[in-house]
């Protein structure tokens, strides 16, 4: 079977809006170069798309002409290494996934340990956030939350109010265990964090949670903008 033919094959049994480079086709490197070309001929015949320079995809079409991949697709290189968990989405999608907004962006946010410059691919841009925890799957979805908690004033096409409401609702579902543990990561992310946290976790779980309280200062103060309507023990916890 020739080159070109095994590849259409291959792409053929890949899911549509899979992103995918050579590499992943199990070819020896002598016949790099061979591969590369193939995939050119095919993203300008249309069968795939390219992404950026070695990423490709199979184009997933509607009534409104092709999809784009998720971003999960996108970026899915940057959050795992040998097995391991080494980046999350947050940012606009992670607010989307949280029901905090409905706006999508272009722009994908990754929180990792170590930070890059930012990157183009395709239509999007991607940026990196700091995350001084440590990044375990076990863990991600509630960072997701921190971050939200965190960058609560930039949520987009809502009011701080709204996402206040939707957060509290959201703390509510967490188990005693997922508590714990969302506090235990707090403690690396800014003092205004913690307080709404304690705050949100006071008010859902009707209960003062001390070790977030004594790691604030009692005199320093956080200006959040939200309501007492939203939040009615807001001054507890020093929030304005």
């Amino acid at each position: 079977m020739k080159i070109s033919d095994y590849i259409a094959s291959s792409i053929d049994r890949l899911p549509k809006g899979y992103i995918f480079s050579y590499a992943d086709l199990g070819f020896p490197v002598n016949k790099q170069e061979a591969v590369i070309k193939s995939l050119n001929r095919l993203s300008v015949s249309g069968k795939i798309k390219k992404l950026a320079k070695g990423k490709y995809y199979k184009p997933e079409t509607s009534v409104f002409g092709s999809l784009p991949p998720s971003q999960y697709q996108v970026v899915k290189d940057l959050l795992e290494k040998n097995g391991k968990v080494t980046g999350y989405i947050t940012g606009y999608g992670a607010y989307n996934e949280l029901g905090l907004t409905t706006q999508v962006s272009n722009t994908i946010q990754i929180g990792r340990n170590e930070v890059r410059p930012a990157l183009k691919r395709g239509i999007y841009k991607i940026a990196f956030v700091k995350q001084k925890n440590n990044i375990t799957k076990e863990n991600v979805s509630l960072l997701k939350i921190l971050d939200a908690i965190r960058f609560i004033k930039t949520i987009p096409d809502t009011t701080i109010d709204n996402s206040t409401k939707r957060l509290m609702a959201i703390i509510k579902k967490l188990t005693t265990f997922e508590i714990e543990m969302i506090v235990k990561l707090a403690m690396k992310y800014p003092p205004a964090t913690r307080a709404l946290l304690g705050a949100l976790i006071e008010k859902s779980m009707k209960t003062k949670n001390e070790m977030l309280l004594k790691s604030l200062n009692p005199i320093s103060m956080y200006k959040l903008n939200i309501s007492k309507t939203a939040l009615p023990n807001a001054q507890n916890w020093n929030i304005q």
